[in-house]
């Protein structure tokens, strides 16, 4: 683990069960995640992903590279271009500090929109874990 190091990207495809599950799942029942007629209704072309699923793949991200025992410590994204169905998010990364077994890291979430996330995540990593990504 050592600064400038990039993650792996993830291309995860965006289904309309991926949107609807996962503002499901966050209990977020606002009409524009799960009704395409409403959503176009409020200027939206179809029904798009809320920011909670959004974190939850990011922080995915990040632990499918640094393994089960990473201890996510912060996640500051913030959300641009929405992801809609149909479309595929690719999320990157670069390692931006070490400090010890803790990293700061860079996380991109680019769709066929431009940027739907951005931010850091700071992430501990016990010093024996094996990494997954092969760092």
């Amino acid at each position: 683990m050592r600064a400038g190091e990039e993650l792996p990207p993830l291309e995860i495809p965006i289904t309309r069960t991926l949107i609807v599950a996962g503002a499901i799942a966050s209990r977020d029942y606002q009409d524009v995640h799960h009704d395409a007629e409403l959503a176009r209704q409020k200027g939206s072309p179809d029904i798009f992903m809320n920011i909670l699923t959004t974190n939850g793949l990011v922080g995915r991200y990040i632990t499918d590279h640094f393994g089960p025992a990473a201890v996510l410590r912060k996640v500051a994204i913030r959300l641009g271009a929405p992801n809609h169905p149909g479309d595929t998010m690719v999320l990157t990364g670069t390692i931006e500090e070490v400090d010890g077994d803790t990293a700061t890291v860079r996380v991109v979430g680019a769709n066929g929109l431009g940027s739907h996330v951005t931010g850091t995540v700071t992430v501990t990593v016990p010093s024996d874990t094996v990494l997954s990504g092969g760092a």
